[in-house]
């Protein structure tokens, strides 16, 4: 099995990564490519509803509970005290596309666009894997800047990247 390819967009919050991250799964859909995508949470988040059956199922302490309809499905996986599991190990549990987009996980060393917005006086993050800025202006960087609101020009930038 071929390893997935991935890019990530990082940035602090209100940077404009998920507004970013909606428009370049459209961009590089639209351009015949499979696309997934991985989002990391930093607080506590539940998909399910309290009352519901998967939730009493989860609840009454199973594992993993897979919820299906004939238009959808989703495995929850209940970690119960085990650590967060690392990206790769994610990662190996979606399906086979062209690219994977990852939002968030910015510690991690696969290659990735930061969102930078001047309005929330934030650092800039610089890391080897960021290869590029999405920005809403000029950056003291020597990386190529795209204006955050050019999807077409950041796609290009990806689906290069990424071998697409």
């Amino acid at each position: 099995m071929t390893e997935q390819k991935v890019f990530g967009v990082i940035g602090w919050k209100n940077a404009g990564k998920t507004g970013l991250m909606e428009r370049l799964v459209a961009e590089i859909s639209a351009r015949g490519f499979s696309v997934s995508t991985l989002k990391h949470a930093h607080h506590n988040f539940d998909i399910d509803q309290q009352g519901k059956d998967s939730y009493r199922h989860r609840d009454a302490g199973a594992q993993q509970v897979l919820l299906a309809s004939a238009n959808r499905w989703a495995l929850m996986t209940e970690l119960r005290g085990e650590p967060e599991p690392p990206l790769e190990k994610l990662l190996a549990q979606l399906a086979p596309v062209d690219l994977v987009l990852v939002e968030g996980f910015k510690r991690n060393m696969h290659p990735k666009v930061c969102a930078y917005r001047q309005q929330t006086s934030q650092s800039m993050i610089e890391d080897a894997s960021v290869l590029a800025y999405a920005t809403d202006t000029v950056l003291d960087t020597s990386k190529p800047q795209f204006d955050l609101d050019d999807t077409v020009v950041i796609a290009d930038f990806i689906c290069a990247k990424a071998g697409l």
